[in-house]
Parts: C-alpha cells; structure tokens; sequence
C-alpha cells in the first residue's frame, strides 16, 4: 500500500472545493436517478484506479438502490444481466468519456446516440457533468495517492 503524498488539492484549496461540491450538488438535482449517476461514478473510478472513489462510489451506489450485482460486476456490465439498456448506455458514455485519449473519435456516434436515445438533453448534460467531475476527483486523488477510507 502506498502512502499519501499530500492532503487532497481541493481540500488545501476551500475555494476550489466548495466550487466542486457545487457542481455535484447541481448534477443531483438534475433529475437522473442517483443509482445511475453512483454507478456511472463508480466506473470511471474503477477505470482510473482511485481507491477513495472506487470506495466511496460502491456504498454511493448501494445507498442509492444498487443490488450487489450491480456493484460488485459494474467492472464487467457487458458481460452480466444485472443492467437495463439505460444502465448499459449510461456505462457505455461514461467508459469512453473517461477514455478520451484510446480512440481517434473519443465518444463514437453508435456511444453518443445510443445514450442520447435513452437520455434527453438536461440529463446527458448531467451525465456529462458527473463523468468529468469523477474524473476530475481521480486525477485529484491518484497522483497524490489518497487512501480510500480517509475522508
């Protein structure tokens, strides 16, 4: 296990993480069920291997309704039955969202309507804005090796 190397930015910073926090209130009350916007978390999170957020957005997402499958295979959501096609669209965005840089069309159309198709505009944008502020939180917390547990 590795150790911190210094508190979060955004902590040191009120500022900057009152400004943050406010952009996640504005996301929940957008209207997209909380699960989804937990599990959308959670797989960014997995995906760029934040342990506080990965933590954080496991019991986000089962306070928010998620089953255990949901949680515990949210890693393999291709793969499992335990996704409706809202769900699959919404991981979809969020996997290509975080992975800008592994494709020369970073959100291809079939990603892009498909979410569109089962998201109107005021929650794609809210979709949108929760991807890249767990983003945000990981490239915060990785290089800075925060522990999970610690806030």
């Amino acid at each position: 296990m590795s150790t911190e190397r210094m508190p979060n930015p955004a902590m040191l910073i009120p500022e900057a993480m009152d400004a943050l926090m406010a952009v996640n209130r504005a996301v929940a009350g957008a209207g997209v069920d909380g699960r989804l916007l937990a599990l959308t978390h959670l797989r960014a999170s997995q995906i760029n291997g934040c342990g506080p957020c990965v933590a954080g957005g496991a019991g986000q997402a089962r306070r928010n309704g998620a089953t255990t499958e949901q949680v515990d295979a949210v890693a393999a959501w291709r793969e499992t039955p335990w996704f409706s096609d809202e769900e699959r669209a919404a991981l979809a965005l969020t996997e290509a969202v975080t992975r800008l840089a592994d494709r020369a069309d970073p959100v291809p159309d079939e990603v892009w309507d498909l979410a569109a198709k089962h998201f109107d505009q005021k929650e794609l944008a809210a979709l949108l804005l929760n991807i890249a502020m767990t983003n945000t939180f990981n490239r915060l917390n990785a290089p800075t090796r925060q522990q999970a547990g610690s806030w």
